[in-house]
């Protein structure tokens, strides 16, 4: 029994050593570890913990993993390890990022922040048990207000502000949501169309708690961040508008191109390669103008785009149709061009009217639970700035094959990637593969006419002029009205619109290269398997590829291509 009992502390000591040298049981100890990770309790908190304490021991705990993660000889992990345990790295860089450069002190946006994502929480209620948490979430409003003032008040005081020029309009971000008539509140609209599964008497109790929440801690909220904003913020957040102009913003600026591109660039680098797709993308729309036996400038033609009503639809609903149309018809081409498809279906709705007036033409919101599809949001506000042959590209790029496809088959890919990575995002690759697909377009039959393949054009030019006017903004000292001017000339966007991308690059510092930055890697890498595989080449095979790792820096993406190209050839 002593010799049985000393060789399994023997085996146990073993184990534990061949444990502790194995790369692949190092690299899961640290993904389960960060899955493990609980940074609050989430039921105390259904609306997240927002305090400088937990960024402070989120990024102690993100640096423990990072060292630890550092130490893997990664030498002889999968491929599919390997990409995750960079995938890891950079998740958890971003957490320590977010704490060294305070950008927890700033959770406001030009179209979004700490209140205005507030909207996203509501939605149909198909049982009980999700009508107790919503709630749960609106009683929780009153403590989620007090963290985030508190940050923003501390963010005043170190200069880690957004520019007052982006706030013009933002009072409807919180006057909209100030009521008399608790009916009329959009938190209380989940209430008007109670699930059948509930019984009278539930149904009625409910209402009587939602009265109460909506009356006492939604709408009183909104009434002390429309008194914040007004009293304290406005008058005191910075007048400058590059981020270079915060304490350590040249620093951060540099760290923001790195995190939304995945690529070691500076800021004069985009900035060079902006003007050079500037320029190409112009050549290719003037050609369209001269197509179309348009008498007159580049200018004119802008303007008749812009001002001509055959361009525009009617109501909110023309809108939509229209949405619907394009998305049906870009469904059937899908099997050409695509090995999987995704099981999750999408629909076409409004974006909700709360969050209208300063939200962007289109957006994809992914499924809000199992049993809802994702949707592609079209704007229906201001319909004079949504004219409808831009749709095409912006259906292409939201719906599928862009964000739907390319989100929901990241989130299908199962058992074969660890659960972190089903629902990572990374802007570069997420929106690099949105603009893409909009130029997929052209092949599948999408653009029916030229103006639709020019609103294509402009949307394509539009990410083009973001390189160059974001990187003029923050590092080049470019005043608004400058990269306002330079989207006027060069693009065929309402003034609405302009302005309000404007602003939204001013408020969200580097997030805008990726979009650009990431189609540019991606025509890249299809030119090089075309020209390297030519009549090998299978678009269905090289989209697989793209894919078939769900989310990837750009970097990562390059070394699937290559291996790719090398199976083929059989290299």
């Amino acid at each position: 029994m002593k010799l049985q009992s000393l060789l399994c502390s023997f085996c146990l000591f073993f184990t534990s050593i061949v444990f502790a040298q194995n790369p692949s049981a190092q690299l899961d100890s640290i993904l389960k570890a960060e899955s493990e990770h609980r940074a609050y309790d989430y039921a105390e908190y259904p609306l997240g913990l927002h305090t400088e304490e937990l960024y402070e021991s989120e990024a102690d705990f993100a640096q423990n993993l990072l060292d630890k993660l550092s130490k893997i000889d990664k030498s002889t992990l999968s491929q599919t390890e390997k990409i995750t345990a960079e995938l890891m790295k950079f998740k958890l860089q971003e957490r320590v990022d977010q704490y060294v450069y305070k950008a927890y002190l700033n959770p406001l946006l030009s179209d979004a922040g700490f209140h205005v994502s507030l909207p996203y929480h509501v939605g149909r209620l198909n049982n009980y048990e999700q009508v107790k948490w919503y709630l749960k979430k609106l009683n929780a409003i009153p403590k989620y207000v007090d963290q985030n003032l508190a940050l923003l008040r501390e963010g005043l005081e170190l200069g880690i502000t957004q520019p007052l020029v982006i706030f013009d309009g933002y009072e409807a971000t919180y006057n909209d949501q100030i009521v008399d008539d608790y009916t009329e509140s959009f938190y209380f609209s989940p209430f008007q169309d109670l699930p059948n599964n509930l019984t009278q008497a539930q149904k009625d109790s409910v209402l009587k708690v939602a009265k109460i929440a909506v009356e006492e801690n939604v709408i009183p909220q909104f009434k002390r961040i429309k008194k914040f904003f007004e009293t304290e913020y406005f008058p005191k957040t910075r007048k400058s508008i590059g981020v270079s102009e915060i304490p350590n913003g040249p620093e951060y600026y540099q760290n923001r191109i790195h995190y939304y591109t995945t690529l070691d660039l500076t800021a004069d680098e985009v900035h060079e390669i902006g003007l050079k797709e500037v320029a190409r993308i112009n050549a290719e729309m003037k050609a369209i103008i001269e197509e179309v036996k348009f008498e007159g400038s580049f200018d004119e033609f802008i303007d008749f785009l812009r001002t001509d009503d055959q361009f525009y639809a009617e109501t909110g609903e023309e809108l939509l149709k229209e949405g619907r149309d394009i998305a049906k018809r870009i469904d059937a081409q899908l099997p050409r061009f695509f090995k999987v498809l995704p099981r999750k279906p999408y629909g076409v709705a409004p974006v909700p009217s709360a969050i209208a007036p300063k939200y962007t033409a289109g957006r994809y919101k992914g499924a809000s639970s199992p049993t809802e599809p994702g949707y592609f949001w079209i704007n229906t506000y201001k319909l004079e700035s949504r004219p409808k042959y831009a749709l095409p590209a912006l259906a292409l790029h939201e719906a599928v094959p862009g964000h739907h496809l390319q989100i929901s088959l990241n989130a299908e890919l199962g058992d074969s990637i660890p659960p972190f990575r089903r629902g990572f995002y990374l802007s570069a690759y997420g929106e690099g593969w949105g603009l893409y697909a909009e130029s997929l377009g052209e092949e599948m039959g999408i653009y029916a006419n030229p103006f639709e393949k020019f609103g294509q054009l402009t949307y394509e030019q539009w990410r083009a002029c973001r390189l160059v006017v974001d990187t003029g903004m923050h590092a080049k000292g470019w005043s608004r009205e400058k990269a306002v001017d330079f989207l006027t000339k060069n693009t065929a966007l309402s003034l609405h619109e302009i302005n309000t991308e404007i602003d939204r690059y001013i408020s969200w510092p580097g997030q805008a290269l990726s979009y650009k930055m990431g189609e540019l890697k991606i025509k890249e890498l299809r030119k090089k398997a075309e020209e390297a595989l030519k009549t090998d080449f299978d678009i269905r095979e090289f989209h697989r590829v793209i894919l078939s790792q769900g989310t990837v820096t750009l970097t990562l993406m390059e070394d699937l291509v290559n291996n790719y190209i090398k199976e083929v050839k059989n290299e």
